[in-house]
């Protein structure tokens, strides 16, 4: 590190957690980000912040006016440009020195698990099952860690597959054929500090796994109520019959 960024990432560095020697682990790492709204949004911006020196964002979707309520990295400005290039310049603008690559197409199982395969940690922004089941699946065979968050209307929730965990269940492990239950902001809402927050811990997550520091949440389910501000750390165990994950 130069002494622009010891100074950037001074805060961080202070912390005997993280020290040079995480904060260069996060310098090193690549991430990718799949979905560019309300959670990717903060997650990009967190973790191009913390100094996450290789971000890859993937999204096919453009900036439309109802998503400036949640998705912070998007400005009025913006709408109607790739969700992937608006997020790209606020990131630059927030940390030049931060590599980012976009993906502005729809990833066919091909190209997706080729991109799971050259990142560190994947992160699973998407409002989607049948993505999600299909970053899941890929992240598995890839031995890829996952950050997987998801918020709809006043609720929120969170789950990390790390294959370094021994045992760790994946998230096809806490939802055994349930396709049906898709949800969306678009059709259900959303309270736009919910997804922020969840966003925020997703971020947090992927630092303390690329930097190797703390507990992570694999093994885990964590649930927020906004509603009633409740935190629930939920116990999740593999599931030895997952379609996904079982031996």
């Amino acid at each position: 590190m130069n002494d622009e960024e010891l100074l950037r990432y001074s805060r961080q560095i202070m912390l005997p957690e993280i020290e040079v020697e995480g904060q260069e682990k996060l310098l090193g790492a690549r991430a990718l980000i799949v979905g560019l709204g309300g959670l990717g949004c903060p997650v990009a911006m967190y973790l191009a912040a913390a100094g996450v020196g290789h971000l890859v964002l993937a999204d096919f979707d453009v900036v439309d006016l109802s998503n400036l309520q949640r998705q912070i990295a998007h400005t009025t400005d913006g709408i109607g440009k790739s969700k992937v290039s608006s997020a790209a310049q606020t990131i630059s603008a927030l940390n030049p020195n931060i590599k980012v690559t976009c993906i502005d197409q729809r990833l066919d199982t091909e190209a997706l698990s080729a991109e799971i395969s050259a990142a560190d940690l994947v992160l699973d922004c998407t409002d989607n099952f049948t993505i999600r089941f299909e970053i899941n699946e890929l992240c598995v065979v890839n031995k890829t860690p996952l950050v997987s968050g998801a918020a709809i209307r006043l609720e929120g929730q969170i789950l990390v597959y790390d294959p370094a965990t021994p045992n760790s269940p994946c998230y096809r492990c806490l939802y055994q054929g349930s396709e049906d239950l898709a949800l969306s902001c678009s059709e259900n809402g959303v309270a736009a500090p919910v997804v922020g927050v969840i966003g925020t811990i997703q971020a947090l997550e992927a630092i303390k796994l690329l930097a190797g520091f703390g507990r992570s949440l694999a093994g885990h389910l964590l649930v927020f109520d906004a509603k009633s501000m409740d935190w629930r750390k939920l116990k999740l165990s593999k599931n030895p019959n997952c379609s996904t994950c079982s031996d």
